[in-house]
C-alpha cells in the first residue's frame, strides 16, 4: 500500500475529540474572515455585467441508491435559500470568494430542512444537507475561469458508483460549515459575477465578466488507478488538470490542479 493512502484507513474517534476538533477549527475560520488582512467578496449588482463567459447546470433530483427522495426535494428548498445568497455576486481584483462566509450558517431559523449528507462515507442528514451540490457546481464552473483556487477540500470516500460520468472523479468540492470552505482569489484586473437559478430540475451557474473572454479551459485527469489495500479496502486516485487555450485554440498551459485519494464504498467491479 503506497504511504499517502495510510491516512484514509478510518480511525474511531471519541465523540469528545470530533465535538472539541470541530469548535477548534471553527473558531479559526471565524479568526480568518474576520481579523486577517484579507478582503472577501461581497457585493451585489443588481444587473448581470457584459459577457457571459462560462456557464454549466447539474440535475438536483437524482435517484439514488438506498437514498430516500424526500432528502432530494428537500435539497431543492435549501438550494433555493442558498443561492439567494450568492445570486449576482461580484468577485472584484484582489478579492477571495469564500463559499461559507457568503452563505452563512444553514440553520432552521433561515429555512433550511434536513438533507442528506455524507458523514465518514455514510448517507444521513442534517439540517442544511445537499448544499454540496452547489459547492461542487462552483468548484467546476469557476476552475473554467481565470479565478485562483485557493482552499478546496476533496471527498475522502469515494460513496457511489460512477453512473454517466461526464466529469473526471473527484472534480467536486466537499463542504462543512464552516472550516471546510470553498475559496478562490481573484488574481486578474477584472471582475467576474455568478448567477445562480433554478430551471425545472437542474441548479444553473453563469459566470459574467465585465471583459470579453479571452481564455478556453479543458479539464481532464490522468493518473487514475484503483489499489487494494493490505487493510482490505479500495482506494480511488487520479490527478486533475487543466489546458489552457487561447481564442485561436492554441494550447498555451497545462497546468497540475489537485489530486485525489478516495476510500471507496462499494466495490470497484460491480456490473452497472
Amino acid at each position: 500500500m503506497r504511504q499517502e493512502y495510510k491516512h484514509l484507513k478510518p480511525i474511531q474517534r471519541s465523540k469528545f475529540r470530533l465535538m472539541m476538533g470541530k469548535k477548534y477549527f471553527t473558531l479559526k475560520r471565524y479568526y480568518s474572515w474576520y481579523f486577517d488582512s484579507k478582503t472577501f467578496s461581497n457585493d451585489i449588482l443588481k444587473k448581470n455585467l457584459d459577457y457571459k463567459i462560462y456557464t454549466h447546470k447539474t440535475p438536483i433530483l437524482r435517484a439514488l441508491k438506498d437514498v430516500d427522495m424526500w432528502l432530494q426535494y428537500n435539497k431543492l428548498d435549501n438550494l433555493k435559500i442558498a443561492i439567494k445568497t450568492l445570486n449576482r455576486l461580484l468577485i472584484k481584483p484582489q478579492e477571495i470568494f469564500s463559499y461559507w462566509k457568503c452563505i452563512g450558517k444553514p440553520t432552521k431559523k433561515k429555512g433550511y430542512k434536513k438533507g442528506m449528507v455524507l458523514e465518514q462515507g455514510q448517507v444521513k442528514n442534517g439540517i442544511g444537507g445537499g448544499l454540496c451540490q452547489l459547492s461542487n457546481l462552483l468548484f467546476w464552473a469557476m476552475l473554467h475561469t481565470p479565478l485562483t483556487l485557493k482552499e478546496r477540500y476533496r471527498h475522502g470516500f469515494d460513496v457511489f458508483p460512477d453512473s454517466n460520468r461526464k466529469q473526471p472523479f473527484g472534480s467536486g468540492a466537499t463542504c462543512v460549515y464552516n472550516y471546510k470552505d470553498l475559496q478562490f482569489i481573484n488574481e486578474t484586473e477584472e471582475t467576474y459575477q455568478l448567477e445562480l437559478c433554478i430551471i425545472e430540475d437542474f441548479l444553473v451557474v453563469n459566470i459574467y465578466s465585465g471583459h470579453e473572454k479571452y481564455l478556453d479551459f479543458k479539464i481532464y485527469e490522468s493518473q487514475h488507478e484503483i489499489q487494494h489495500t493490505s487493510w482490505g479496502r479500495y482506494i480511488r486516485h487520479n490527478e486533475v488538470k487543466r489546458k489552457v487555450y487561447d481564442l485561436n485554440g492554441q494550447v498555451i498551459d497545462d497546468e497540475y490542479l489537485f489530486e485525489n485519494h478516495a476510500l471507496m464504498m462499494y466495490e470497484p467491479l460491480l456490473e452497472e
